[in-house]
């Protein structure tokens, strides 16, 4: 019989649809048809002058900007959803609000190699690319404008990618988006109620139970949500509290890079290298210290499709249990 599950950090409803029990050979998805000709990607080394000038990078010491030689390369995306220039000038139009879109949007490439996913790198090479993240965030913070920091991941084309080599976007906001926000006003009131961290109790009972753990650390832990919207969803969270993305040390950052390594390693396995989409949820600039809200990275595979009833109730249909697909991911061998 079909359950609702409730998400207990969102409120949101989701229907496990255990009727139809989906295993992960029953997902197809359309495969991806690859850069042949990579003198045409402007990510490739050799082409970095197809990209705006670098904002910074990580590259051998004798080596100059613009040029061969670097490990990870960040520039501004050429085609920005939204510009540094101007001023917000906040405005009304009777009962309508808006701003210019006034932000920052920057590509981090992860690898000169064209190939080369997270799951398939050194993990030395993994906690550059979230050093990387942490530093860009730091750097962007510094200007008033913006209030958020977003950064997230698209790979493959049906998550939205539109170039196949390796990157991240990360982009600058003059307001907290409104899941985020969703988030925090919950976790709010759970703590205020409570006087405990909602993500910390979520922690707490998932490593207890264990039905839908997938990889653990000292410092983090991925797991299958209890009510995820999409089937083979993931969290990786820190074990102890962490409100934001730029309080992750040193030691935090090699933990983390295990812990999304082997879990990237176990959802290409068991799906057969799947679109996904992975996204940092921090907190806002003005608020990096929050006892009651708790950073997380979300992936979520985009092997099915929102339709209707998605769109017009804000429930989802995910046809693979959670605690099934804890279990398919546990049991790939690394």
């Amino acid at each position: 019989m079909p359950e609702l599950r409730k998400d207990p950090v969102t409120g949101r409803w989701v229907i496990i649809s255990t009727e139809r029990a989906l295993r992960p050979t029953n997902y197809k998805f359309e495969k991806e048809r690859m850069q042949t000709d990579l003198a045409k990607c402007p990510f490739e080394v050799g082409n970095e002058k197809m990209t705006p000038p670098e904002i910074m990078s990580y590259r051998k010491s004798d080596t100059k900007k613009d040029e061969p030689g670097w490990w990870i390369r960040v520039v501004p995306n050429k085609f920005p959803a939204l510009r540094m220039e101007g001023e917000l000038k906040i405005r009304n139009i009777g009962l309508y609000e808006m701003m210019n879109g006034v932000g920052a949007h920057e590509v981090v490439i992860e690898t000169p190699n064209h190939n080369e996913e997270i799951d398939s790198m050194p993990e030395k090479r993994i906690e550059k690319i979230l050093s990387c993240w942490k530093d860009r965030m730091i750097t962007l913070r510094k200007d008033q404008r913006f209030k958020y920091i977003f950064i997230f991941k698209n790979k493959g084309a049906q998550a939205g990618a539109s170039l196949e080599h390796p990157h991240t976007q990360i982009i600058a906001l003059p307001i907290i988006p409104i899941t985020v926000a969703e988030e925090i006003r919950v976790a709010k009131a759970y703590f205020e109620d409570q006087e405990r961290c909602l993500f910390c109790d979520i922690i707490k009972q998932e490593v207890s139970c264990k039905l839908r753990i997938i990889e653990e650390n000292d410092d983090f832990v991925s797991f299958v949500p209890f009510a995820p919207r999409f089937p083979f969803e993931l969290w990786i969270i820190p074990q102890k509290h962490i409100s934001d993305y730029t309080q992750i040390t040193k030691t935090g950052f090699s933990s983390l890079a295990l812990i999304l390594k082997r879990t990237l390693q176990r959802l290409n396995k068991t799906l057969n290298n799947p679109p996904f989409n992975l996204m940092v949820h921090t907190t806002p600039r003005e608020n990096l210290n929050l006892p009651y809200y708790h950073l997380h990275i979300e992936i979520t595979p985009q092997i099915t499709k929102v339709a209707g009833f998605e769109w017009g109730t804000g429930f989802y249909i995910n046809p693979t249990n959670p605690e099934d697909a804890a279990k398919y991911l546990r049991k790939v061998r690394l």
